[in-house]
């Protein structure tokens, strides 16, 4: 996906009706040695942030249970859309555990240190209304017959992120990624060297183009 030039937005979802990730399976971890677990979360974690680095915008479609490495999974898209009766949380302190995956660190970037300090230390579980109230999902729908309500709304803003000029989109999560790392005066120079890419491509040319012939813009990446 992240050299597929096609591949625009990314959206995650489950096959499973009612679960979006369930997190490990804990009966398969009980038969692994201390080193094995932690090879095993190793793997993990790299998997998240190989997720996290792709280029382009990613969605969570959360239509059920996302719990421990579930929510570590959700964490780690750009955006994240629930359905209100989904189920979420970082559970592990429940069974001994504590988030290996980037639960630690993406949550409390996402809905702030003291909010991500109470759902970890008491490993509580929320719905999809909690969680957008919190910021820690975007949009919360009602589920459907269908149970894909999350899915249907991921697409949805797909469809809105999908006409922007891709290369655009891509500098803006770039630059949203890496400033977000560091103080707002390096972040602002994060900002310029990525406007400063942005700024030969044909798309520019064409967003100018396509106001000033009041058209919509036909965006090629390039």
């Amino acid at each position: 996906l992240r050299f597929d030039e096609q591949v625009r937005v990314v959206v995650f979802k489950s096959q499973v009706k009612g679960v979006f990730c369930a997190g490990a399976d804990l009966k398969e971890r009980a038969k692994m040695d201390d080193a094995e677990v932690g090879e095993f979360v190793k793997r993990l974690r790299y998997l998240m942030d190989e997720i996290a680095a792709l280029p382009v915008p990613t969605i969570a479609a959360i239509d059920g249970y996302a719990l421990g490495g579930g929510l570590e999974l959700a964490l780690a898209c750009d955006l994240r859309v629930a359905a209100s009766s989904a189920k979420m949380g970082l559970i592990e302190t429940t069974r001994g555990l504590l988030p290996g995956a980037g639960g630690t660190q993406r949550l409390p970037r996402c809905v702030g240190v003291s909010l991500a300090k109470e759902l970890i230390f008491t490993g509580r579980q929320i719905d999809g209304e909690q969680a957008a109230s919190m910021g820690l999902v975007n949009h919360s729908v009602p589920q459907n017959n269908e149970g894909d309500a999350a899915y249907q709304r991921a697409l949805t803003l797909a469809k809105e992120i999908l006409p922007q000029a891709p290369f655009a989109v891509k500098m803006g999560k770039l630059a949203i990624n890496k400033g977000m790392e560091v103080d707002i005066a390096s972040g602002m120079a994060i900002e310029g060297m990525c406007y400063a890419q942005n700024i030969p491509t044909r798309d520019r040319q064409e967003g100018m183009a396509a106001f000033r012939e009041k058209r919509p813009p036909r965006f090629t990446g390039k």
